[in-house]
């Protein structure tokens, strides 16, 4: 009998690693042919070839994260989480033998029934979203910052706006930034439904993004925006997910994922979007608009309160158009104070995510905060759209505080008086000249800003701390959230977790960590080259020596070892920031246990907060719960820290080649039975 099994986790380091480890273990010990693929950080190893596929008597497919089974039709493939390959793989041998048979729709595998104990429904939506998210983001940062740049540098105010002339170089930029908006929501849409259904879902779901964002398709004079997208996105992953089950001849099965499933599925949701779902949003902009024109005569303090919440909802949704034209066609009358009340919320919601990722950095990703400095540019030039990838991501969060920052910002604005005289908003219609009561104008945006951005923090931590407590209960070792403002913004997913801001080098020296005999790890700083000399001997290429190991862990519960082992960490003097590796290690915890079983855990982090990659190995008697599957306490502890931008993947090699020879009970004999630091580094010199 011949097997093939794919392996692979959300970070694809550990986890990875020892599922295919323990999977080739199992198979050897049945006299089974296995080979195994691992996707990991480092990219796909040991890759299955079609030979390998063409003599294959089923796939095991261990994976947390999407893995392409288009290479599988006509393969039995049994599909479930990562810890199963780990905790159970002889089981796994023994299921893949009657496991169903992947169809060319691919209809066969993947669902939730295949996972033991179910819960996947809620996993596949949020992994949906964030894909979707993710590649969102780059189009509204290069689309958001191409115009924002083409306004500053070639536009000027006028009546009808920021106006660039035709034909000159910034009015070429302007279009090329513009076609990125445009995009950017047709990505979001199509990504979504790529994530549920595969390849035969792109087309419907893009599409249908474009529809949902063409107001005039439907009478309306805004599209529905990015919350239209994520709608049509869903409705078009389940409705291919829905006609590949339908029954067809055998001839029409090989174009049924590109042509039939596309045609058939785009047709539908595009009728169905702009007859059915584009009616409502069109009689919401009407009703909207005469609602707004009632309330001119009422306290300027709640017009104002109102249009921010409108202008904040949904950002260049039917609302916000509605708040945002409403102000605008009000200027030609001469009532130039209600665009003044729009003008101050138009920017609150990049400048507040923006401002949120600063003032709390370890609850968000890198690629968070790096959206969140380019929202805060975005902001300043009245481009509310910065804000879209925190709300599509953690819109349950986001939305709210958005809104009660827009409210905020327009009731001040209100109540100042202040007046706009060009339909568009933020600072940058202030310092142009087109806003009159300037002071107060930056008052109400600031004040709105902060409201938005304490607020986004509150929720994303409590939500965070909810998740984290189900987590610990669950002892599961299941992906967790990404971006809430990955935001609606990370595992949130998300979702790696949340890693922190850089640090340089240069704060080493200021770090103060009790060393050996007393010493602080900054003395040690730069002394990195002196360790073999000073230290013993060096493993794992110099990422672990002695300094880094400790026979006796005093830690007795899991967030004090790894602040301990962090401490360890740090007297090799390649720590920058001891709480904010601690920081990072535990958010990468509140995305899934890294307890591996077998008495193992293997925390690690992924921060600037270290210089160079470090490891560091540790014992505990007693044994730390770290919520492992198997229910065992981790008596032997790795931690690895990896700089943001570490060169090369040798540490992510050390740490599958380390994560294999784990699955070894004599090697985890021996490291128990070591007596000392020294006799510890000669049994991980078997690593390599």
């Amino acid at each position: 009998m011949r097997l093939l099994a794919v392996t692979a986790c959300p970070t694809g380091i550990a986890h990875t690693y020892m599922a295919a480890e323990k999977l080739a273990q199992a198979a050897a010990g049945r006299g089974i042919e296995m080979k195994v693929e691992t996707q990991g950080s480092i990219g796909a190893e040991n890759v299955l070839d079609d030979n390998d596929v063409r003599h294959a008597d089923g796939v095991i497919v261990a994976a947390d994260k999407d893995v392409d089974l288009s290479r599988f039709v006509g393969k039995r493939v049994l599909k479930v989480g990562v810890a199963e390959g780990i905790h159970h793989p002889e089981q796994l041998i023994e299921r893949v033998r009657s496991a169903p048979v992947h169809g060319a729709d691919g209809t066969a595998s993947g669902s939730a029934a295949d996972a033991p104990g179910g819960g996947k429904e809620r996993g596949t939506v949020y992994k949906a979203l964030m894909n979707g998210v993710s590649y969102m983001i780059p189009f509204v940062v290069v689309g958001g910052l191409l115009i924002a740049v083409s306004l500053a540098l070639g536009g000027h105010a006028t009546a009808k706006g920021y106006v660039i002339p035709e034909g000159t170089f910034w009015a070429h930029v302007n279009a090329v930034g513009g076609i990125g908006f445009q995009l950017m929501i047709p990505i979001l849409s199509g990504y979504i439904a790529y994530a549920i259904a595969d390849r035969p879902a792109l087309v419907p779901g893009m599409i249908g993004g474009w529809i949902a964002n063409t107001g005039a398709l439907y009478d309306s004079e805004a599209g529905a925006g990015f919350i239209g997208a994520i709608v049509t996105g869903f409705l078009a992953g389940y409705l291919v997910l829905w006609i590949k089950k339908v029954r067809v001849p055998k001839f029409v099965q090989p174009i049924m994922p590109i042509i039939v499933i596309p045609i058939v599925a785009t047709t539908a949701l595009g009728l169905f979007f702009i007859y059915v779902v584009g009616k409502p949003i069109s009689w919401v902009f009407e009703h909207l608009t005469n609602w707004l024109g009632g309330m001119t005569g009422t306290s300027a303090v709640l017009l104002g309160a109102v249009l921010g919440l409108m202008i904040a909802f949904d950002m260049g949704g039917p609302v916000n158009k509605t708040a945002f034209l409403f102000g605008a066609g009000l200027i030609a009358s001469g009532n130039q104070t209600v665009m003044g009340m729009c003008a101050a919320a138009i920017p609150v919601m990049p400048l507040g995510q923006g401002l949120a990722t600063l003032i709390r950095r370890r609850l968000y990703t890198e690629q968070e905060r790096e959206t969140g400095l380019a929202a805060l540019f975005m902001g300043c030039f009245g481009i509310s759209e910065g804000a879209i990838p925190f709300a599509a991501a953690r819109p349950a969060q986001v939305i709210p505080a958005n809104m009660l920052g827009g409210a905020v910002a327009g009731a001040v604005a209100g109540l100042a008086g202040v007046k706009d005289a060009v339909p568009h908003g933020g600072p940058v219609v202030a310092v142009l000249g087109a806003v009159s009561g300037v002071p107060m104008f930056f008052v109400a945006v600031a004040v709105g800003t902060v409201v938005t951005a304490l607020t986004t923090v509150a929720l994303v931590d409590m939500s965070g701390r909810r998740g984290r407590a189900e987590a610990v209960g669950e002892g599961s070792g299941a992906a967790g959230p990404v971006l809430a403002g990955a935001g609606a913004g990370a595992v949130v997913p998300g979702p790696a977790g949340r890693e922190l801001s850089p640090v340089g080098a240069a704060a080493v020296k200021e770090t103060a960590v009790p060393g050996p005999g007393g010493r602080s790890a900054t003395a040690e700083a730069g002394a990195v080259e002196e360790t073999a000399g000073d230290g013993g001997p060096e493993v794992l290429s110099g990422h672990l020596t002695e300094r880094t190991v400790r026979v006796a862990l005093g830690a007795a519960e899991k967030e004090a070892a790894i602040r301990e082992m962090a401490e360890l960490l740090a007297r090799s003097g390649r720590v920058a920031d001891v709480a904010e590796l601690v920081a990072t290690a535990l958010r990468r915890e509140e995305q899934g246990s890294t307890g591996l079983g077998e008495e193992i855990a293997i925390p690690h982090a992924k921060t600037d907060a270290v210089t160079e990659p470090v490891v560091g190995f540790a014992r505990s008697a007693e044994g730390v719960e770290w919520g492992s599957l198997d229910g065992t306490k981790a008596r032997l502890i790795f931690m690895i820290a990896v700089p943001e931008a570490a060169a090369g993947d040798e540490h992510l090699r050390i740490l599958a080649l380390l994560s294999r020879k784990l699955m070894d009970a004599g090697f985890r004999e021996r490291l128990l039975a070591a007596p000392d630091e020294r006799a510890v580094l000669a049994v991980l010199a078997e690593v390599g």
